[in-house]
């Protein structure tokens, strides 16, 4: 089975300054359940986000995979990867 819609990993910059990272197969549709506090617990009470970085991916398990490799940096790699 292939996916139908091309997936994203993607990370938002919050309200407090931190950073989320996730995946998604529709992004305007994920950010706007993040900016209602129905994307994640992380996020919740933390809106509204802004998205700063995305990225596509083939499939859901290539996104995962770079949605690890992400989660993994630091904070300061990962503003690195945003200023790029």
């Amino acid at each position: 089975m292939t996916d139908e819609k091309e997936w994203h990993v993607y990370i938002l910059r919050c309200s407090d300054g931190t950073l989320y990272t996730g995946i998604s197969n529709d992004l305007d549709r994920r950010i706007g359940e993040h900016n209602k506090g129905t994307g994640a617990k992380y996020t919740k009470g933390r809106g509204p986000v802004r998205l700063v970085y995305q990225e596509s991916a083939d499939n859901r398990s290539e996104a995962s995979k770079r949605e690890l490799e992400i989660k993994s940096l630091t904070r300061s790699e990962k503003l690195m990867l945003i200023e790029k």
